[in-house]
């Protein structure tokens, strides 16, 4: 018998009668490869395997290191809240102690107006403050006098030498 596939080729159909005294054989066979497998699978369950369990030491270790590390986490969680409060305290002590600074300051600055008031009215007249102004001003004309030099320290050698010269 023969039939066209959808390509346009010709197949032909077997006959089945030529393979009927086989049946038998083909399925004792197969019972046979099934029962092989099926002895190979009862044989791999039931050897011996080596179990790995868990060891208690490494139990324990593993959690010892979580705790030390989940400790590590929460001491510096902690230690770093705790430093960035210090540090904000620190800063607004310094803000205060600059606020008082700046408050006393200020104090001083409006007394020493009244100060000097004082002060004028306890040295007298105007005359007494000019002879005193006249009396600094000589005071530190001396001064500027002892101080300073002709000639700088570094050119008083050749400085002596043009002296020793002029003489004819």
């Amino acid at each position: 018998m023969n039939f066209k596939d959808n390509d346009g080729a010709e197949n032909e159909v077997r006959d089945d009668s030529k393979f009927a005294g086989k049946q038998d054989e083909f399925d004792e066979t197969l019972q046979d490869f099934r029962l092989s497998v099926h002895a190979w699978s009862e044989a791999a369950y039931l050897r011996p395997r080596k179990v790995q369990a868990n060891s208690a030491h490494w139990s324990a270790s593993r959690l010892a290191v979580g705790w030390a590390l989940g400790c590590v986490l929460a001491i510096g969680g902690a230690s770093t809240g705790i430093w960035e409060h210090h540090q904000q305290e620190v800063r607004s002590a310094a803000a205060r102690v600059a606020e008082q600074e700046r408050l006393a300051a200020r104090q001083r600055n409006q007394q020493a107006p009244e100060v000097k008031e004082d002060q004028l009215a306890k040295a007298g007249s105007e005359d007494n403050l000019l002879a005193r102004a006249d009396s600094e001003a000589d005071l530190l004309a001396k001064v500027d006098s002892d101080v300073s030099r002709a000639v700088p320290a570094a050119m008083e050698p050749l400085a002596q030498l043009m002296v020793e010269d002029k003489t004819p």
